[in-house]
């Protein structure tokens, strides 16, 4: 299938381009236009030209070879133009338009109709009824949305079944000053779905972790086993623990099946889940920009008791362990600051100082900690030990978060080092924790699937 382009083109067609502000073919091809490579506005209506490229009546009438078509026009006449893009060697289509199989009956219909017409001339189909994609780094913004063409390049890709849920992933990611590598809604999924994207973007040099959004599959066999074939990180959120099954049903056309089941079979085979969108890009973030952690043993250094506390007990809750550090660590620690608070697991230094970052780095060493936790309310006068952090988690070869709070005008630099420096930063202490408890998850799942794989095969 031509995921490749699809996801990465080199030329882009919108076909229903508009020139008139509001229609969805306008704001398609105003952020088609972003794009770094040739893109073509195609209407057989279309007069002049819009964003300064002239309308092509056909994709049959462009002389160069479409990659990806972007397909603004109503649901009744999808299956002529997927058979029309299919004939003009096009690769890969997204289908805007709703009103297939979510909506029944006829819907199911037409949407057959487009898979035929796509599978005639192996047409990679994403939708139909989806918002998009994004490729924040090479500038290609498939979606209608307004606002897009402000996300940053990142690590994490997120593959969500709603297109809406895949935007506000992203949306709430950049509000953070965090980057995605690429964001996808797949929408009804006609023949690009989950265990189809997994393994590209498993490929995608640019994605560290993939987060997923999952309301039901018709083969969740299928992607479980691409989650647990992915050499990348994979993080999910599974939805419909409560009975909404019809309006998801109406949604996409899947249903939500047993939640228990899906938690259980993600546990099975390797991948961690999460219970909100503010959890999984998170997770995804820790697990983007660190190294993959070998244990759930997680220590933590605090410079407030209070914050402390709240830590390690929603860490403990969530399955992490909070090892004894080591005698010579607590030794270290004690001469760093003689009398400190506490100089167990939390090590709590009582408020932030100028030896802050020698005590993370201590516990960073120490070999019974898997994964570190900072949390440092932040002061003015003092900062963060960005020395310390940064390049931390590469010298110690194991994950190294930060979560902080403070006044947002009064630390923004400082974050944005922290961030520069691919720092996971987080802005509460159950964040924080919550991050640090899903990558001892993953490390702890990751080992048992790996184990039971051996079994398997023997």
């Amino acid at each position: 299938m031509n995921l490749q382009r699809l996801f990465r083109p080199e030329r882009i067609a919108v076909v229903g381009a508009s020139d008139t502000e509001g229609k969805l073919g306008y704001e398609a091809m105003a952020n088609a236009v972003e794009f770094d490579g040739r893109v073509y506005p195609v209407n057989p209506s279309g007069e002049g030209e819009v964003f300064g490229e002239p309308f092509v009546e056909s994709v049959t009438d462009i002389e160069e070879t479409v990659d990806l078509a972007l397909l603004a026009v109503p649901a009744h006449v999808v299956p002529d133009v997927v058979a029309e893009c299919g004939e003009a060697g096009v690769g890969g289509a997204v289908i805007y338009a709703g009103g297939f199989a979510e909506a029944g009956g006829e819907g199911e219909e037409l949407q057959e109709a487009v898979i035929s017409a796509a599978d005639e001339h192996d047409v990679a189909l994403l939708g139909p009824n989806t918002s998009g994609f994004v490729a924040p780094a090479s500038n290609l913004l498939a979606s209608f949305a307004g606002g897009v063409e402000r996300l940053r390049p990142g690590g994490v890709t997120i593959l969500a079944q709603s297109g809406g849920v895949a935007h506000q992933l992203a949306f709430s990611a950049h509000r953070e000053g965090r980057g995605i590598a690429t964001m996808v809604g797949l929408g009804n999924r006609a023949n690009v779905g989950f265990e189809e994207a997994i393994p590209y973007f498993d490929s995608d040099p640019n994605t560290d972790a993939i987060v997923l959004h999952v309301e039901g599959t018709d083969d969740g066999r299928a992607l479980l086993e691409a989650c647990r074939d992915s050499d990348t990180p994979v993080i999910a959120y599974k939805v419909g623990q409560a009975d909404v099954g019809d309006f998801a049903e109406s949604h996409t056309g899947a249903l939500t099946g047993d939640h228990a089941l899906y938690t259980a079979g993600f546990a099975q085979y390797g991948v961690p889940t999460v219970e909100s969108t503010t959890e999984l890009f998170d997770a995804g973030q820790a697990l983007a920009n660190s190294p993959e952690p070998e244990g759930a043993n997680v220590g933590v250094v605090t410079a407030q008791a209070g914050p402390g506390i709240i830590i390690a007990d929603r860490l403990q809750r969530a399955g992490a362990t909070l090892p004894d550090l080591a005698a010579d660590t607590q030794d270290e620690v004690g001469e760093i600051l003689p009398g400190i608070t506490y100089a167990e697991n939390p090590v709590d230094t009582g408020r932030p100082m100028p030896e802050f970052g020698d005590v993370v780095e201590a516990v960073a060493e120490d070999e019974h900690v898997d994964v570190v936790l900072v949390y440092e309310l932040f002061e003015e006068a003092l900062g963060f030990p960005q020395e310390t952090l940064d390049g931390l988690a590469e010298r110690v070869e194991k994950p190294v978060l930060f979560a902080t709070e403070g006044p947002a005008e009064s630390m923004a630099d400082d974050l944005d080092a922290l961030r520069e420096a691919d720092v996971p930063v987080f802005t509460s202490p159950e964040r924080g924790a919550d991050a640090a408890a899903a990558l001892a998850r993953y490390a702890t799942l990751d080992d048992a699937a790996a184990e039971e794989e051996v079994s398997a095969d023997v």
